[in-house]
């Protein structure tokens, strides 16, 4: 077993359309999903906290309205996503309901993961529930999404959300069992490679074009994804869906390919919020709350002193002490009009101030980074 695996806290696994879906009867596979939901229940069992990223709600839907094969008109894709999105949500419920799991639908749309306030709000609320032991089901929003339906970009959506999420490792399940040196089919001698520790142009280039058939929705996505994923911290695998118990096959000796990541994903989330996200306002604050944060604390807002800028809900801000020297950054909790009417008052008076119970921390630690002192 690898250690990305044996030593992973926190896993994003990715199910394609094809393993969840009978191409030929539309019908789902369900013994293959009870294989899946076996695995998750050990893992879970183990101590790991699990996301399952899913699609299958446009394979489902088509079916039950009867849509003719081969590519569908964005409307009809929507409209079938719309339909499917139910049986989707009721197979995951049953499955994981039958091994004593709480299952929780998710439905994001890349734009949730990518707009800042949008991706605090999904990230609290996928925090919370893995807190309480549920087991998070993400569903690509189709009925109102464009570019992922268009594209077959579910592979980078499963990035993100293991970016945004900190995850230790991703996981592609996918109807190839990983990552070859030209696309299966196209080179006699094709070969599949065990490791990837940097995406090279060569890498890039064995995924074939983008506009090819041999890879259209297929490697050059998952390429993709690896960037995401392995910028953001996380290990990712591509490896095959096409046995039951997937996750227990590549846990043994099942074949797949590792994308390795240089850094874990906590110091990449800090330097993505040090020096990637342009500040848009100010906390001053004062001298205990200063003290308070080199010892690991959140930041409460009976510790600030001054709002400057203008800031909304995840934007990223700067933390001055009282003579002005920058602290650190991080990403504030309330947009600049609510921080104001707070600073200075205990986390027990801000739902009467506010009129809604928000977060107790201006900025919360792991929203956080702080300059080095020396």
């Amino acid at each position: 077993m690898r250690a990305e695996w044996a030593s992973a806290k926190r896993l994003v696994v990715k199910i394609g359309s094809s393993l969840l879906v009978d191409s030929a009867t539309g019908a789902l596979k369900a013994t293959w999903l009870g294989s899946l939901c076996d695995d998750i229940a050990k893992l879970k069992a183990q101590g790991k906290e699990i996301i399952v990223v899913s699609s299958g709600a446009i394979a489902l839907g088509r079916n039950v309205l009867k849509l003719p094969k081969g590519p569908l008109k964005l409307e009809d894709s929507q409209a079938a996503a719309a339909v499917g999105q139910i049986d989707l949500a009721h197979a995951y419920e049953d499955a994981f309901r039958a091994r004593g799991i709480v299952a929780a639908q998710v439905l994001l749309t890349l734009g949730d993961t990518e707009e800042r306030r949008r991706y605090l709000n999904a990230r609290n609320t996928v925090t919370t529930l893995l807190k309480l032991g549920a087991v998070p089901v993400v569903n690509e929003n189709d009925t109102v999404a464009t570019s992922e339906i268009r594209y077959g970009d579910n592979d980078r959506l499963a990035a993100r959300v293991a970016s945004m999420m900190s995850a230790d490792c991703l996981v592609l399940l996918s109807d190839v069992d990983g990552f070859y040196t030209a696309p299966p089919g196209s080179a006699p001698d094709a070969r599949r490679l065990d490791e990837v520790r940097d995406i090279t142009p060569e890498i890039e280039a064995m995924a074939g074009d983008v506009g090819s058939e041999l890879s259209r929705g297929g490697m050059v996505t998952k390429i993709e994804a690896a960037k995401i994923a392995v910028a953001g911290g996380t290990h990712m695998a591509i490896a095959t869906g096409k046995v039951l118990n997937p996750l227990q096959a590549l846990a043994g000796s099942g074949g797949c390919t590792w994308f390795l990541a240089h850094s874990d994903p906590v110091a990449a989330r800090k330097r993505w919020i040090a020096g990637t996200l342009e500040p848009k306002g100010a906390v001053i604050v004062d001298r205990g709350a200063a003290e308070a944060l080199t010892r690991g604390k959140s930041l409460l807002p009976a510790g600030v002193t001054k709002i400057e800028g203008s800031f909304e809900r995840g934007d990223a801000v700067v933390i001055r002490n009282g003579e002005g020297a920058e602290l650190g950054r991080g990403l504030a909790a309330y947009d600049h009009e609510d921080a104001r009417r707070i600073i200075g008052r205990k986390s027990s008076e801000l739902a009467e101030i506010l009129g809604y119970r928000g977060d107790p921390e201006l900025i919360h630690r792991d929203d956080m980074v702080l300059h080095r002192r020396g």
